[in-house]
């Protein structure tokens, strides 16, 4: 069976730059502009920088770009590998079908890549393609939906759902910290996934900490605009009175906006989660109701390239000590407000 795939010859580029500036700590860490020598991983040992190196062909499979962070997953990928004079990308077309996802990795595994990037539709029903891949000596990262054993991915790298809602909780709450009797309402996403789950049990641990406030009310959309303002909408003629709102999804905080909008209301603050550009806009102009908002970093992508070509050159990390790159790479769910939003402007998705 053949399957589409297109080829990116990528130009010289950073191996921690900008695109993954919301990668948090590590990564800053990991970053330089300056011109210098190689620095170590650990004695003798070279770390990955911008300076071309050992030519590295990295396969990338992802699922259908339906939503706004999965297209900028995508676009992430794509555009850090154009930075690398030595890296080509062999970049598959999205599917959600787990059979063709399958298929589109194997024919990569056959084209023999050098190093492989894989955010699977469905990690557990794409794992054993994993495995096949590593056992083929092919090195696998793992991006995001991870993998049901780690034997199939060399390294994972993803978002934190729980640090998600406990940072979106810790903002509410210190907003909220000396209004007596505080009223917080959540928007949630899909319930049938371990993420949502995650997103909620990080909100409602970080509220604990804050014994004046009760969470009232939680809805659960679909990740879509549509869904958000039809939620959006029965929790306010639910709740006619609440301080403060999560919602998970800026795709879906979209429609919520619009049904916040038509319903007149504009006696509360809400905090929304992602990163997306019209979040981030909002934010700056800081005439409505939302905020700020929850990174779920789409950059991530970004970092998977430079993982991948660090492992295909057999290089570790700047600024840590070990010769090989981790194992796995939790990214940090910053909040971004008016404070620090032009900061994070760039990553915004659309």
């Amino acid at each position: 069976m053949s399957h589409p795939v297109s080829r990116v010859t990528s130009r010289r580029g950073l191996l921690f730059g900008t695109a993954a500036v919301s990668a948090g700590a590590f990564l800053s860490g990991c970053t330089s502009n300056e011109s210098q020598d190689e620095t170590p991983a650990a004695n003798g040992q070279s770390a990955a920088d911008d300076k071309p190196g050992k030519h590295v062909t990295i396969g990338f499979a992802g699922p259908q770009a339906d939503h706004g962070w999965l297209n900028a997953i995508n676009d992430n990928a794509k555009k850090r590998a154009e930075k690398y004079s030595d890296v080509t990308l062999e970049i598959t077309e999205g599917s959600n079908d787990t059979a063709q996802q399958i298929g589109q990795i194997e024919t990569l595994i056959n084209k023999k890549v050098d190093v492989l990037v894989v955010l699977p539709a469905d990690g557990k029903a794409l794992t054993q393609v994993g495995l096949k891949a590593m056992r083929a000596g092919i090195p696998v990262v793992n991006l995001d939906r991870v993998f049901n054993t780690p034997q199939a991915y060399r390294c994972w790298i993803g978002g934190d759902n729980y640090g998600m809602g406990l940072n979106a909780g810790h903002y509410i709450g210190e907003q909220l910290k000396d209004k007596p009797d505080a009223r917080v309402i959540e928007l949630a996403g899909l319930d049938n996934l371990e993420l949502t789950k995650q997103r909620t049990q990080g909100f409602d641990d970080a509220l604990k900490n804050y014994p004046n406030i009760k969470k009232v009310a939680r809805q659960a959309a679909e990740f879509t605009v549509e869904s958000g303002q039809a939620k959006m909408a029965q929790l306010l003629q639910a709740q006619p009175k609440f301080d403060a709102l999560w919602n998970h999804d800026d795709d879906q905080g979209v429609g919520a906006l619009r049904a916040i909008e038509q319903a007149g209301r504009d006696d509360f603050l809400m905090v929304g989660g992602a990163g997306a550009l019209s979040a981030f806009q909002a934010i700056k102009q800081d005439n409505g109701v939302l905020k700020a908002t929850v990174l779920y970093p789409p950059t991530m992508a970004a970092s998977a390239i430079d993982l991948a070509r660090a492992l295909g050159q057999g290089k570790g990390v700047g600024g840590l000590a070990e010769y090989e790159i981790p194992a796995s790479l939790t990214l940090y769910s910053a909040v971004v407000d008016k404070t620090n939003v032009d900061q994070y402007m760039s990553t915004g998705f659309r």
